[in-house]
């Protein structure tokens, strides 16, 4: 499972011993490795709607970061004003996006990234488990067009394979009160 990914990111996936230290430990190990200015992982609970960016890594603090202190309800809306989200929770392929300026409308709303991530290239990684979203990895440039290889489209895939039951765990252990705390 480990081939077409750098060492320290096999490293990481086969050393860490809870969910939480895997995540920690990987979002800047990803950025690294994908020359990226921000990485994040968004994890969400598929029963309630409940999630939230536990873990984030940024290149440089003119870099904005993404984090999230409580879980919270995903608007009812967000399926409707964000295309990858969308395709995200029919647990479809992961996006790719090399220019979110030119990328097709379908793929993606050019609006709504400027105004709640402002990258300019990134990748949309959807983390299944059972056809449910569990949660999305997202490395992402800003202020320029970025090609993402074959091998490191490949590696971004192979990352979420290894981590998916981890995503899991991780949400199970730490969402079981959110639906009922935030209601």
């Amino acid at each position: 499972m480990f081939d077409h990914l750098p060492p320290t990111i096999a490293d990481i996936l086969t050393a860490s011993s809870t969910p939480a230290e895997l995540f920690d430990a990987l979002m800047p190990a990803i950025g690294i490795y994908l020359e990226c200015d921000r990485c994040f992982l968004y994890l969400r609970d598929p029963s309630t709607g409940f999630g939230k960016v536990s873990f984030c890594w940024i290149r440089d603090d003119a870099i904005p970061m993404v984090y999230d202190a409580e879980w919270k309800l995903e608007p009812p809306t967000l399926a409707d004003r964000d295309p990858m989200f969308a395709a995200a929770l029919r647990a479809e392929p992961s996006v790719i996006v090399e220019d979110v300026e030119t990328a097709d409308p379908t793929t993606l709303n050019k609006q709504f990234e400027r105004e709640s991530f402002g990258h300019r290239a990134l990748i949309h990684a959807h983390i299944c488990h059972e056809g449910q979203l569990w949660g999305v990895l997202q490395p992402s440039v800003f202020g320029r067009p970025r090609h993402w290889t074959p091998l490191e489209q490949t590696a971004i895939e192979r990352v979420v394979q290894a981590i998916t039951l981890s995503a899991v765990a991780y949400v199970t252990a730490n969402c079981s009160t959110a639906a009922t705390y935030n209601a």
